[in-house]
């Protein structure tokens, strides 16, 4: 009975020995999303201003997710795969928290260019015959003066790439503020080349267009969330696909045979008749 319980304790403290590998697979879609990096997105009609508030409704959307393969492009002029297709959201999050406007040679927008890029993305994977729904999310603010996109966006549709579209603004518009570098000090708001305070409004239109086109939808994020929230919704109606995130090594468990031993002997210690010896008077 002491061996018995003494294996019980050995067993209940879970003993690891040797080695296991493992492939965690999940279930889920491969999204990009697109976020607009133009000098229009340092406008503040939407607080604290475009730029910040599309970053934080990315968080957003980050932490709901489970399971999908997410990667992010900026893009102005020219688009970057800033983050490939990964389900590392800690690593998205920080490829996410480094994307400023600064960082792009062009202050200004070509939609032709972010979904060109896209779509090499999704053409690299290497699961190309995965039944996940792909799926690109462009966040801007609209405003496009770039050359045509309606042939890349054709590629995406006929290579089954879904188009959603979420808009950053407000339809009166704002100015385009200029701070001191690594201070939060005004110093003025950005001018065209004729000296001309530029004014920035929301594109809604060309966003909606794009989504029409691309078989997704247009949703805004104006005072509240329903934005973000209304695209997480219509995510679920999308078709998931199973990949495997990555195989990994670990200690593997051997408590049961510790239980095993613990049950054997106390199932011994109970059959086995006891004796008392009797003392002589």
């Amino acid at each position: 009975m002491i061996c018995g319980f003494s294996f019980l304790i050995l067993a209940l403290a879970g003993p690891k020995i040797g080695t296991e590998v493992r492939e965690i697979k999940r279930q889920g879609i491969d999204m990009l999303v697109a976020l607009d990096l133009s000098a229009s997105m340092k406008a503040e009609d939407v607080r604290p201003s475009r730029l910040e508030k599309a970053k934080f409704e990315i968080n957003r959307l980050i932490e709901r997710l489970q399971g999908d393969r997410v990667g992010l492009i900026v893009f102005t002029g020219e688009a970057y795969l800033q983050s490939p297709m990964t389900l590392d959201y800690s690593a998205l999050r920080l490829f996410l928290e480094i994307a400023e406007t600064d960082q792009m040679p062009s202050s200004a927008t070509d939609f032709k260019a972010a979904m060109t890029t896209a779509l090499e993305a999704f053409n690299a994977l290497e699961d190309t015959e995965s039944e996940a729904s792909k799926v690109l999310l462009i966040m801007s603010d609209g405003e496009d003066h770039g050359q045509s996109y309606n042939e890349a966006l054709q590629n995406l549709v006929e290579n089954d790439i879904r188009v959603f579209t979420i808009g950053i603004g407000t339809t009166e518009g704002t100015t385009i503020p200029l701070y001191e570098e690594g201070t939060n000090q005004l110093i003025g708001y950005k001018r065209d080349n004729e000296g001309r305070v530029v004014t920035t409004k929301l594109q809604s239109q060309t966003l909606r267009d794009i989504a029409n086109t691309g078989n997704g939808e247009y949703y805004s994020i104006r005072r509240g969330n329903e934005g973000i929230d209304a695209f997480l919704a219509r995510m679920d109606d999308l078709e998931k696909g199973e990949f495997a995130s990555q195989e990994y090594a670990d200690y593997k468990n051997q408590y049961q045979w510790m239980g095993a031993l613990a049950l054997l002997c106390i199932v011994l210690a109970l059959l086995t008749p006891s004796y008392r010896k009797e003392h002589n008077r």
